[in-house]
């Protein structure tokens, strides 16, 4: 049997079965018990309720990857990558063209058979806990233009990269990676200035206390702001958040309408103070030098792999193509990417609890950014117990428990 499918059935099984264990785990570590740093902020029907809507994300979670990984290995062991690979070498077309035409394909086909999915857990799940405002039109909306920026953005690199390893041979890896990096270095400011705004209107914030409040810490820390605008999240949420673009002196803070209403100018200021602890403790410099290391690591390993002929005989698929071998090294790569992912959640858990302590000690004390994360977890019914290998395996950000406890104590 080929050792490369031996191999990728293997890995996607045991992905699917380490996520659902932690999922299930998460589920059984829930207890009927309010901790007592929320008594003033839960009674105890919103907290059930609040366990209620981790079941039903769970289990809607679990059900999703089940039919996820039954429908690829239906994809792998029916050949179906082949079929369409063969369909396209139908059209006579050049190398380069049918991999962005395979690509585009599988893009929107997987898309498409997403959209059940998206439109269960936003119209729903969302919506049976108060917390949907999307409309069905904008959800279209957001479809078209996150198709058109697929194209834009996503069409471009895809095309540099398969030139590159059609044209230049062993050393294609290392103009791939420098053209993955330079795109993550523009990213910013292609967000701030064109994606942004073409899903949520921004509006500058008002004259006032809270206005002069931040620019006052902005310039004790020594922190650069261009803008300070109030976005339109309430629109698709009731969640509410705050988050910084840019580079350079061309910065933007741009505050969730949600969080303004929701929380008091303190509590805005030091939730901004631990975004720009991120900055200042260069968080955002070391996320961009382990993605970069990422990068560098996955090209490199891929040009190993992209013409090796076990790897598409894995997949049942009858023609080596640059564009297939980058596919199915993808998929291969699964089991070193969950690791890497592992990785970069705990570094990132770190980075959280160095913002938090920034804040305290920018604004002089952690009351009010402790009053803030809880609002923000209850307002989006958060787990205040998640269980330690699900927090190992996904969380981004420390569980709020634990956060409370570094603020005091730390």
């Amino acid at each position: 049997m080929n050792i490369y499918l031996i191999i990728i059935v293997t890995a996607l099984l045991a992905e699917f079965s380490i996520y659902n264990i932690a999922r299930i785990l998460n589920i059984r570590n829930l207890s009927i018990q309010l901790p007592g740093e929320f008594a003033s902020y839960y009674n105890q029907e919103d907290y059930a309720q609040s366990q209620r809507y981790l079941k039903d994300n769970t289990w809607f979670s679990c059900i999703s990857s089940c039919l996820e990984v039954c429908a690829m290995m239906v994809i792998i062991f029916f050949g179906l990558f082949n079929n369409l690979d063969l369909f396209i070498r139908s059209f006579g077309l050049t190398s380069i063209v049918s991999g962005l035409l395979f690509w585009g394909i599988l893009f929107f086909l997987s898309d498409f058979f997403g959209i059940p999915f998206a439109l269960y857990k936003i119209f729903i799940i969302e919506e049976r806990y108060g917390f949907n405002k999307t409309h069905f039109k904008t959800f279209i909306l957001d479809k078209i233009k996150g198709y058109f920026l697929f194209i834009v953005l996503g069409g471009p690199i895809l095309y540099s990269i398969l030139y590159f390893f059609e044209t230049f041979g062993s050393i294609a890896w290392i103009y791939a990676a420098l053209t993955v990096l330079m795109f993550i270095l523009l990213i910013q400011p292609i967000f701030t200035i064109f994606i942004a705004p073409l899903f949520n209107s921004f509006s500058p914030l008002k004259e006032g206390k809270l206005k002069n409040q931040i620019e006052v810490l902005a310039n004790n820390v020594g922190f650069p702001i261009s803008r300070i605008d109030v976005m339109d999240g309430s629109r698709r949420s009731s969640k509410a958040n705050a988050y910084f673009s840019g580079i350079g002196k061309s910065k933007r803070i741009a505050l969730f309408d949600t969080l303004l209403a929701n929380h008091s100018n303190e509590e805005i200021l030091s939730i901004i103070a631990h975004e720009i602890g991120h900055f200042k403790k260069k968080h955002n410099i070391k996320g961009m030098i382990l993605a970069a290391m990422q990068v560098v690591i996955l090209f490199f390993l891929l040009s190993m792999f992209i013409n090796n002929d076990k790897l598409f005989l894995a997949f049942k698929v009858q023609n080596i193509s640059i564009y297939g071998g980058i596919l199915f090294f993808m998929i291969f790569y699964s089991p070193i990417n969950l690791i890497m992912n592992t990785l970069t959640n705990f570094i990132s858990r770190k980075h959280e609890f160095e913002a938090d302590l920034f804040a305290r000690n920018a604004v002089g004390t952690g009351r009010f950014l402790i009053k803030g994360l809880k609002k923000l977890t209850v307002s989006t019914l958060g787990n205040l117990k998640p269980h330690i290998f699900m927090v190992w395996l996904t969380y981004s950000h420390p569980p709020i428990m634990d956060r409370i406890y570094e603020l005091k104590n730390k």
